[in-house]
């Protein structure tokens, strides 16, 4: 219920119907605790309306309008539109957790949003990063209220693809978004001198990102951020993380969703993991059949076309467009293309938007291109090849591994800011000229290939070392020498068989490594060459292993150790990328 008096406001532009808003209304939790929100409505009092929903800890006022349109845009669109800070955050009461409260304010906020003067009682929600966690978490929840969602660019767990990486801390995004978060809480506080202290450390999160021990990082504490040390408290796959993971719970979902991702976002796997267990496992046939995976050429922000192509442009606006076509569909019912497809995305290198009837495309062949060498493909200047023919008798690959001086991350699927995280596509020609990474480099394509799917990676490796990161990277190699990253992908050694209970590896001994690439959406033109990288680090996207075994985040870089590496590429340990390949037929416009 609205148990507090609200400022109301009327905003008229000129050319444009009125939009009424008021500010600050408040919404009380289950527990006492009011939250309290920004509601714009129509003024042409046409009502009732379908409500959109946005809940966020990154300021109400904004409604992630940096990347959105305004919600005003979207009342004048025939919505109302409610605009909340979470739990802690900004105008909201309480004490700020990340996920800790999501489900229960979310399933609380839909009920009420549905019963505000003016609405019809149908919710859709929409918002991207945490704001699609406050739709995923309470929609396990089933609240009836919540007729459609489009959760962008998030997470289906908040361990693995949002924290960690098959292991590996997600670290210029994790330190950077708790750094980000701790400031917030000192606006909230007034604390001027830990805002300047935390923005001074955002300026400068290249130098910080170096700082070991993880856990004693000067920028944040306890008080300030306790979750970030809790995160490193907590590197396994534990109950800490269970409690709030969605894709344990997708039999409780509901409500149709439009999933929409970036090709070069730090989310795209989870996102695509919260289509495909929705389509398969949602709870009922209606929320199954109303799955929609869209894919754009964007990393996490802002929203702009990273295809080099002559194609259709794609930007802010393509969003936009889409989520007033899904809930006009599922909160108006009116008859539209939007589900023509299950799935549409952007194909990078080609320029143009596709459509697919599953993820991944039925017609798509996973495809295996070999690792070879004489045995020095050591930088893009060495002898390493990538060939659709299995490896015979070949000699190994070695390489040196210092966390001291690792491997650059250049461009990647970090987040959030890209001039302060490596993000999107880039030339990888410096990080190429170094010994301590391989290099395997198709010859030129006869025609061009279309990489529809999930990638992944064999490595059969061996390392001096109790324990140590592997790391790959797929590149798109011009004519003109430059080698643009399309994927990229980490495993770390002791989390190679479970993200739940890790285990040593012998030293010197050969495993074999899955490194998950993920799904990928790129046409690789005709007199292009294809790359595949090999390090054992990809520094700061991921952190740094000291290779020494020891306690995660406790040690500093005296701890580390130099590590001798070998890549095995013959016919008992053939080393290959595995690549969603569509046939001519399927890819013909």
């Amino acid at each position: 219920m609205i148990d507090a008096e609200v400022e109301t406001a009327s905003i008229t532009l000129p050319g444009e119907p009125a939009i009424a808003v008021e500010y600050d209304v408040p919404c009380r939790m289950r527990d006492g605790t009011v939250l309290r929100a920004d509601v714009y409505r129509p003024a042409d009092g046409s009502g009732p309306w379908p409500v959109l929903l946005i809940r966020l800890p990154y300021d109400k006022t904004q409604a992630e309008n940096l990347s959105y349109a305004h919600p005003s845009w979207y009342a004048r669109h025939g919505y109302m539109v409610v605009s909340q800070d979470v739990r802690g955050r900004y105008g909201s009461d309480g004490e700020w957790y990340p996920f800790r409260h999501e489900a229960d304010d979310g399933y609380d906020t839909i009920e009420w949003a549905a019963h505000l003067p003016g609405a019809n009682g149908k919710v859709g929600m929409y918002g991207f990063s945490y704001a699609g966690a406050t739709q995923m978490l309470p929609a396990v929840q089933t609240p009836p209220s919540l007729a459609a969602m489009i959760p962008a660019m998030t997470g289906a767990q908040y361990y693995d693809g949002w924290t960690y990486t098959n292991g590996a801390l997600n670290l210029a995004f994790v330190a950077t978004w708790a750094t980000d978060l701790a400031a917030g809480v000192a606006r909230k506080h007034r604390d001027a001198a830990a805002i300047g202290e935390l923005a001074a450390a955002l300026g400068a999160a290249d130098g910080w990102f170096r700082w070991l021990p993880l856990n004693g990082f000067p920028p944040l504490n306890r008080e300030n951020a306790p979750y970030f040390f809790d995160w490193l408290d907590h590197p396994t796959y534990d109950e800490y993380w269970r409690q709030w993971s969605v894709d344990e719970n997708y039999d409780r979902v509901a409500a149709p969703g439009l999933h929409i991702a970036g090709w070069y976002d730090v989310f795209l796997d989870g996102t695509v993991k919260n289509f495909r267990g929705l389509r398969c496992g949602a709870a009922n046939e209606a929320a199954r059949a109303n799955q929609k995976l869209l894919i754009g050429p964007w990393f996490h922000m802002p929203w702009i076309s990273l295809d080099e192509g002559e194609g259709e442009p794609a930007g802010h606006n393509e969003i936009d467009e889409w989520q007033i076509a899904w809930f006009d569909r599922f909160l108006k019912d009116e008859p539209n293309d939007v589900l023509d497809a299950p799935v549409t995305v952007y194909m990078m290198g080609e320029g143009r938007w596709r459509d697919f009837p599953d993820w991944p495309p039925p017609a798509a062949v996973p495809t295996a291109y070999y690792l070879h060498s004489a045995g020095r493909a050591n930088s893009s200047s060495g002898d390493g090849a990538l060939s659709l023919d299995a490896p015979g008798a070949e000699p190994i690959d070695v390489f040196t591994y210092d966390p001291f001086t690792p491997s650059p991350s250049i461009g990647g699927q970090s987040c959030c800011y890209p001039t302060i995280s490596p993000m999107g596509p880039a030339d990888q020609t410096p990080a190429e000229q170094w010994n301590s990474l391989l290099s395997y480099t198709s010859a030129p394509l006869e025609r061009d290939l279309d990489l529809v799917g999930h990638a992944t990676v064999t490595l059969y490796a061996a390392t001096s070392a109790p324990d140590t990161d592997w790391t790959a990277r797929l590149c798109d190699v011009h004519p003109d020498g430059r080698s643009i990253n399309l994927k990229a992908g980490i495993v770390r050694a002791r989390f190679r068989d479970s993200l739940t209970d890790p285990t040593p590896i012998e030293p010197n001994r050969i495993y074999r490594y899955d490194i998950d690439l993920g799904p990928v959406g790129a046409r690789v033109r005709a007199g292009h060459r294809l790359r595949l990288n090999v390090a054992s680090s990809d520094f700061p996207q991921w952190d740094r292993n000291l290779n020494d075994g020891g306690p995660l985040y406790a040690e500093d870089i005296t701890a580390a150790v130099v590590a001798t590496q070998r890549v095995f590429h013959d016919a008992e340990h053939p080393s290959c990328v595995t690549l969603p390949v569509l046939p001519a037929a399927a890819d013909a416009p």
